[in-house]
């Protein structure tokens, strides 16, 4: 008989986030499905934003998003947690606070036990209730792959709608997660993951990005998103594109993950890797002091549940960075970088 615990992980082609479609095709997709115009509508697909809103009344607009992907982690109960959180995050990267969450689920079913699935129910119910709203329902298929994640609504008061596409010329930029679960949860998908850096991953991987929801109280924000599938690089280009700006990024500052170098010299990254930088590399340049090959591996590897990536004006720094450690995050109060006026690169990288 067999008693080898199953993975979850050997179920799927592409792990968490970095199974988003590439960049490049989702460009070709969305060109044939232009955003038809409601006045309602505050944000849609016109622009790459984290979630749509729809304006309800003068004090309420809707938050409507859905976020889903195949296993990150071999835990049921966790990857039901860090799906839960990530598609959750979209309301916060919006300002928003969520009120109600539907499950989406596909899962194997000759292949894998219903026992696992419900597992991965109980951790998104976890996550849930950790944010405060019910798991109220969903849907589920047979499908031929695992995959789960939410559909999540959410409120925010009109004025304190955060968009990804309003930064300033001069803003800074902060990010409140590290970089490199894509690399670190290809070692484990590879058995290469060193015991001591699995907690702090799945801690990040599970962490709720609810200082959003007091982010979009302060009108020094003036943009804002998560860091997911596209990678740093890949999200710091939409806000840039989408506002009409450049952007410069101290690579020294990016704060990385424990261990990504030792998985760095193993060339443990993702395939996702690959294809985003392929998407968008030639937007990127690299000035002297740079550890190029570094950087490649390490700016478009994918996220999942990653950072808030936040706009800040300089005026409102030090109110930002008060905010930021008075809610626990006081390793991430140093900016990465800044806005620019528009530039031959989208991004430049310095030293």
């Amino acid at each position: 008989m067999n008693t080898e615990p199953v993975r979850l992980t050997r179920f799927a082609r592409g792990a968490g986030c970095g199974c988003k479609i590439a960049p490049q095709v989702l460009d070709e997709i969305l060109a044939g499905s232009p955003q038809e115009n409601f006045a309602q509508l505050l944000v849609g697909n016109g622009s790459r934003d984290d979630a749509a809103v729809y304006l309800l009344d003068d004090g309420n607009a809707l938050i409507s998003t859905t976020d889903f992907f195949t296993p990150i982690v071999d835990d049921a109960f966790v990857f039901g947690q860090v799906a839960a959180a990530n598609a959750i995050s979209d309301v916060y990267a919006m300002g928003g606070t969520p009120t109600l969450a539907l499950a989406i689920l596909g899962w194997p079913v000759e292949r894998l036990p219903a026992a696992m699935a419900a597992k991965v129910l109980e951790g998104a119910r976890a996550v849930c209730r950790e944010a405060g709203i019910p798991l109220a329902g969903g849907h589920s298929i047979d499908s031929t792959e695992p995959f789960f994640g939410l559909s999540v609504n959410g409120l925010v008061a009109p004025g304190h709608l955060k968009k990804n596409n309003t930064a300033r010329a001069g803003d800074h930029l902060l990010l409140t997660k590290p970089i490199g679960s894509g690399i670190l949860t290809t070692a484990a998908k590879r058995d290469q993951l060193q015991g001591e850096h699995e907690p702090l991953l799945h801690s990040l991987l599970t962490k709720l990005n609810r200082v959003g929801e007091k982010l979009g109280r302060l009108e020094t924000v003036t943009a804002l998103t998560d860091v997911t599938g596209f990678g740093l690089a890949g999200h710091l280009l939409e806000m840039a594109e989408g506002s009409g700006l450049g952007a410069e990024l101290l690579y020294s500052r990016i704060p990385v993950l424990p261990g990504l170098h030792i998985y760095l010299s193993q060339y443990i990254v993702p395939d996702a890797t690959y294809r985003n930088w392929k998407a968008y590399s030639g937007k990127i340049k690299m000035e002297e002091g740079v550890n190029a090959t570094e950087a490649f591996q390490v700016l478009p590897d994918p996220q999942t549940n990653g950072g808030l990536l936040i706009a800040v004006s300089p005026e409102g720094l030090a109110e930002v960075q008060q905010l930021l450690r008075d809610e626990g995050y006081s390793d991430y109060m140093e900016p990465i970088g800044q806005f620019t006026g528009k530039q031959e690169a989208g991004i430049r990288v310095l030293a």
